[in-house]
């Protein structure tokens, strides 16, 4: 098939792409062009696809088999691919969130659970909906929180970053807090056991690792992956409600219980997740954290400290 890939350079299309051309795809990436292909030799598009005229103008003459959306946040990223290849198309795979389930006293989130209409998640609900009324033969992901090497969002980096420095580990409410993480390799096989599976066209599906676990067996699983004891780790807890910290993040988890069930994709797409939570915090402690030189890099602790003052 011949496959277009949004993004593709970077975290979770490293693993797509490089899956997709292992199983003999012709794949062709867009994106802004800021890092290299993951593979050599695949052809690249470049262009900002938040600009609906460049994207349908860089994408004139071209022609796919399947789409994957790894990147539109909001409906205007994805209505131009559409408008372009409406009926064109064998499969649309889009990356949506589980953001957008609405806050429950009932967990874990099954994929026909009630949607936040406020949630920062919207735009990619409003996505699914177009796309299902447009006809057009997709699939939806819903990732919780999404780890592993080149992740740009800190999740682990965060742990990580207090952990090699010896430094306590500030965490909100009780500690006990249920949340969901899943490799972004995990996430990359499923997105592929999907293409042109006609089980998967006009379904979604939740995809996130083998357990949940709490804040605190977080921050304990980052230290057993980053070769410290996890019985040694000084963890402190707070009452976040108690501070003023503006805009900025003190925690980078919403505090709550937000986990999902993906029983749905395992049976339905022949899915496994394959690491394990510490395996795969491992693999990013080594072959990104240590790599990259995230270790000497300098952290601003400040609020850390006026917590822990």
């Amino acid at each position: 098939m011949r496959i277009l890939v949004i993004g593709g350079t970077r975290f979770v299309g490293v693993y797509l792409t490089q899956q997709l051309v292992a199983q003999g795809h012709e794949v062709v990436l867009l994106n802004r062009g800021n890092h290299p292909s993951p593979v050599m030799g695949v052809e690249t598009i470049v262009c900002d696809r938040t600009q609906p005229e460049a994207l349908k103008s860089a994408l004139a003459n071209q022609s796919f088999d399947a789409i994957f959306d790894n990147n539109g946040r909001e409906l205007v990223h994805t209505q131009p691919l559409v408008e372009l290849y409406r009926d064109k198309l064998q499969h649309f795979i889009y990356v949506s969130s589980a953001g957008v389930y609405a806050k429950s006293d009932q967990m874990p989130h099954f994929e026909g659970d009630p949607i936040d209409p406020n949630s920062r998640h919207k735009g990619k609900f409003h996505t699914e909906d177009y796309l299902q009324a447009q006809g057009v033969p997709f699939t939806s992901v819903r990732p919780v929180y999404i780890y592993g090497p080149q992740n740009y969002n800190p999740l682990e980096q965060w742990f990580f970053d207090r952990l090699v420095s010896d430094r306590p580990i500030p965490i909100p409410g009780s500690g006990m807090a249920l949340t969901h993480l899943g490799h972004c390799q995990d996430l990359a096989s499923a997105m592929v056991s999907i293409l042109n599976n006609p089980n998967a066209i006009g379904q979604i599906y939740n995809i996130s690792g083998p357990k949940a676990v709490t804040f605190d067996g977080l921050a304990r699983a980052c230290a057993q992956a980053a070769g410290k004891d996890p019985s040694a780790i000084n963890i402190v807890h707070y009452d976040a409600d108690q501070y003023d910290f503006g805009k900025r993040k003190a925690f980078p988890m919403r505090v709550q219980h937000f986990f999902t069930d993906i029983s749905k994709a395992k049976a339905e797409l022949n899915w496994q997740p394959q690491f394990s939570l510490i395996d795969g915090l491992r693999d990013s402690f080594e072959n990104d954290y240590l790599v990259n030189g995230l270790k000497q890099a300098a952290v601003d602790f400040s609020l850390d400290d006026q917590i822990l003052s």
